[in-house]
């Protein structure tokens, strides 16, 4: 908060000395000064614009981490591999801002790409921003595993979930859960795993099942299910909430997240266009390369006001 609180004082502490240094400029008819003044203004205005957006960013849970979770929909190997292109896409959009990205789990397809991948991302307002993904995702290219190279349309589905800062916002009945051990999936030979650490959880009244093998005890994989579980139960109390809300305004709202929101057309042009926005471009190599800031401000913009 102290560091909200300095930034907007320090824009209004600059504001006030470029003002000042203007009139300057025009009481001495000093083009120079003027000119700097003016490109100052001009800095100040886009750092305003910055602070603004972020105020967009003021959901209950828009600054917790974000559990995000690719699932291959329709289209067999090349939906597989698009969702492999959707994983690397987020990590990639992560490591660009500096934010902290783990694996909790994979599951890699038989071909190619993987059936499905759970990953934790720690930043600011992590899931304020990726909550604009949630949804199913099409892809449109000629297939590399045809050998025809006909063109080829598949679906990868979303999920973005924000992360339970503290256990007891979530209340879990130890007799509710079933947990599996089984040994993790990877390299075979002298790599492969002999001792059973991956967990399974299954909460039984929900049916909402979570695995984790990516760390290398099985107390460390039981902590990270936990915490997932944690998350996606909190989602049900949050869809519960938004229909609650949707009723006493007498409007219906789609909480399953399960709608198509974004076009990657890679034959016979290039574009990625989002369909809730509009927005789009033809840049589609820097998009996949995690380069989606300009969709999810589009989408955060598009929102504002909504809930008044």
């Amino acid at each position: 908060m102290r560091g909200k609180v300095e930034t907007w004082r320090g824009l209004e502490s600059r504001a006030r000395d470029t003002a000042g240094l203007l009139e300057l400029a025009i009481e001495e008819s000093d083009d120079a000064t003027g000119a700097a003044a003016i490109d100052d203004l001009a800095a100040i205005e886009k750092d305003l614009e910055t602070q603004e957006f972020q105020l967009q960013l003021s959901g209950e849970y828009d600054s917790r981490p974000a559990i995000l979770a690719v699932h291959a929909g329709a289209g067999g190997t090349d939906a597989q591999d698009f969702a492999e292109m959707l994983l690397r896409m987020y990590l990639r959009w992560a490591e660009r801002r500096k934010f902290k990205a783990e694996i909790v789990d994979l599951m890699e397809g038989e071909e190619a790409g993987i059936k499905s991948a759970t990953i934790e991302i720690t930043g600011p307002y992590a899931f304020g921003y990726l909550q604009s993904e949630r949804g199913v995702h099409r892809l449109v290219r000629q297939s590399p595993f045809n050998s025809a190279a006909t063109r080829q349309t598949s679906f990868a589905k979303v999920e973005v979930i924000p992360a339970v800062e503290n256990s007891s916002e979530i209340d879990i009945n130890p007799a509710d859960l079933r947990i599996d051990y089984f040994r993790s999936s990877g390299a075979g030979g002298q790599n492969v795993q002999k001792n059973s650490t991956a967990v399974r959880l299954l909460h039984i009244p929900t049916g909402i099942i979570v695995t984790c093998q990516n760390e290398r005890s099985q107390t460390q994989n039981r902590e990270v299910a936990m915490r997932v579980l944690e998350s996606r139960l909190l989602e049900i109390e949050m869809n519960r909430q938004e229909e609650e809300k949707a009723r006493l305004k007498g409007k219906h709202v789609d909480v399953s997240f399960g709608s198509q929101i974004r076009n990657y057309v890679l034959h016979p042009y290039k574009m990625v266009k989002d369909l809730r926005t509009d927005y789009e471009t033809s840049d589609t190599t820097a998009v996949l390369d995690g380069e989606i800031d300009a969709f999810i401000e589009a989408y955060l913009k598009s929102r504002v006001g909504e809930d008044s």
